[in-house]
């Protein structure tokens, strides 16, 4: 199991606490959106926005952080993220933003304490990159769509 550490940016609203499952299954940790005044923000169609956690992030060695959408939000209102998933790397410890736009046909109130975005923590491989032969297959150069629908 990784341990994933966070500390509370100065003035943030504690009062949520930290992301959670919330249920034993689950496979993300929610994140809210904790404002500095407290206040929400109408995120009108179309249009994107940083959204603050009011936390700063450490990721174990080995790992990472996924941000992804909740999938109530993106069916009923069309909230996503547009980078989906954002990667946190294990050597980032800046602020834990998520950037969400809404994709639906009128504004969307982001409320604060809302649960925003949920957050999958899974290991990572790094590659060895290197030029050379590559082998045949039975797929070969065949591209998009090529393998049916």
């Amino acid at each position: 199991m990784a341990t994933v550490l966070f500390e509370w940016v100065a003035g943030a609203d504690k009062s949520f606490g930290l992301p959670s499952y919330e249920t034993s299954g689950a496979a993300g940790a929610d994140v809210r959106a904790i404002f500095e005044d407290k206040q929400g923000v109408s995120l009108e169609s179309g249009a994107r926005m940083l959204v603050p956690t009011g936390l700063r992030i450490a990721v174990p060695d080995g790992f990472e952080a996924q941000l992804r959408p909740r999938s109530g939000l993106a069916l009923k209102h069309g909230i996503t993220l547009p980078n989906s998933p954002g990667t946190i790397d294990s050597d980032y410890r800046g602020p834990l933003g998520v950037i969400v736009q809404n994709g639906g046909d009128k504004p969307f109130e982001i409320t604060h304490g809302m649960r925003i975005a949920q957050m999958v923590v899974a290991p990572v491989v790094q590659a060895t990159f290197k030029v050379g032969a590559l082998d045949d297959t039975q797929r070969g150069t065949a591209g998009f769509g090529s393998t049916g629908t």
